[in-house]
């Protein structure tokens, strides 16, 4: 455990001196910044207003935001160690692989979601400066929601930093990724799948699979719990899953995604050639 939190603080400290970090944070915070200017706290959409309003906002901007940025940082990771001469002084130091790789992904966690978080805890304070309503269970379901997305991405960009041998590859690949899950984002999209004879239930079913189209959907259910957004393909999802049950999907399926990814990415890199 000593060996596997030296090797996160490594990663933390290397992440905050690089200008990435500081773009990284600045963005999110900009974004708070830019929606409180706007006036948004003062509009209504299907009855919601003030702070819930804004913490909407902000999560459809994070969706686009936050995936990009976790796969462009982390996949550059462990291949530019290797590119850059660094990786083979790293592994002669006397810390276990999987210390040393666990500890990366630990440091890299968290050096990406903190400043989103960060930037949504001071909306909140600020909201509550300006005399606007708390929704307490709102907010802790976003960070919930954060923590997963984060997390599934984490472990994409780790997986693909370790099959790859370059860094113009690793971004490319993550790029790809990324432009794969937004063209099937949209249910809307996928309509083309049930020309081929695909019933309602297996479009959404496969539509489902995409953390982000997952993400997305969990954020529309807490101000529009019917779904009504979505149109008939609510009535598949909620059937099947209820209310409560895909909340529970969305917080644990992207989470349990990134794990398993990660743990392949560890598998791969034990038995690779690692210099």
């Amino acid at each position: 455990m000593k060996h596997l939190l030296l090797s996160a603080r490594l990663d933390i400290s290397e992440a905050i001196r690089s200008r990435w970090f500081l773009v990284y944070a600045l963005v999110f915070g900009a974004v708070v910044v830019g929606l409180f200017i706007s006036g948004l706290t003062e509009s209504r959409v299907m009855g919601f207003t003030g702070l819930s309003r804004l913490l909407v906002t902000y999560l459809q901007i994070t969706m686009a935001l936050l995936p990009l940025f976790v796969l462009l940082t982390t996949v550059r990771s462990m291949v530019g160690d290797r590119e850059s001469g660094t990786f083979e002084y790293l592994l002669s130091l006397p810390v276990g692989l999987g210390s040393w790789f666990w500890g990366k992904c630990v440091g890299r966690f968290l050096v990406v979601f903190l400043p989103v978080f960060v930037a949504m805890a001071l909306a909140v304070i600020w909201g509550a400066l300006k005399g606007l309503s708390i929704p307490l269970m709102p907010v802790v379901y976003y960070t919930g929601l954060l923590l997963s997305l984060a997390l599934c991405f984490l472990g994409f960009g780790f997986l693909i930093s370790t099959l790859t041998r370059s860094t113009e590859v690793a971004t490319g690949l993550a790029l790809m990724m990324w432009l794969f899950m937004l063209l099937f984002l949209d249910l809307v999209l996928l309509g083309i799948l049930i020309k081929t004879g695909l019933n309602s239930e297996s479009v959404v079913a496969l539509a489902l699979l995409n953390p982000l189209q997952v993400f997305r959907t969990a954020s529309m259910m807490l101000f529009d719990p019917q779904l009504v957004l979505l149109g008939p393909s609510a009535y598949v999802i909620l059937d099947h899953f209820g209310g409560n049950g895909y909340i529970v999907w969305a917080l644990f399926y992207p989470a349990l995604l990134g794990l398993v990814t990660a743990s392949i990415a560890y598998l791969a890199f034990r038995k690779s050639d690692l210099v």
